[in-house]
């Protein structure tokens, strides 16, 4: 295990950082339990000379619990379901998926 691997590992134990979730791949009924760090920060779009300002919901997941996170996969937080919105993208090490989503 490398350095940023256990790093990864203490980081997602930390229950004031990650929070438990549950995973639901697209199309399938079980849910896997992972850890997530849940993030919502707003973000500013601009278009043309008008600046929006919107809500997002940003989670990170270690790609050991979920090796294949897609679009339209889905994750339970608090009680509360999220779809994957877009492509989730990983980490220069490989270690965490960053995905958008968006409430259902």
């Amino acid at each position: 295990m490398t350095a940023f691997a256990a790093a990864t590992e203490v980081l997602f134990a930390d229950p004031h950082l990650a929070r438990d979730a549950v995973y639901r791949p697209a199309g399938a009924g079980d849910g896997i339990p992972v850890r997530v760090m849940l993030r919502q920060p707003d973000r500013v779009e601009s278009f043309g000379e008008t600046r929006l300002l919107a809500d997002t919901t940003v989670i990170d997941v270690r790609t050991v619990e979920v090796p294949g996170l897609a679009a339209a996969d889905s994750f339970e937080i608090d009680g509360e379901v999220y779809r994957v919105q877009g492509e989730p993208i990983r980490d220069s090490e490989r270690l965490v998926w960053t995905a958008e989503l968006r409430p259902t």
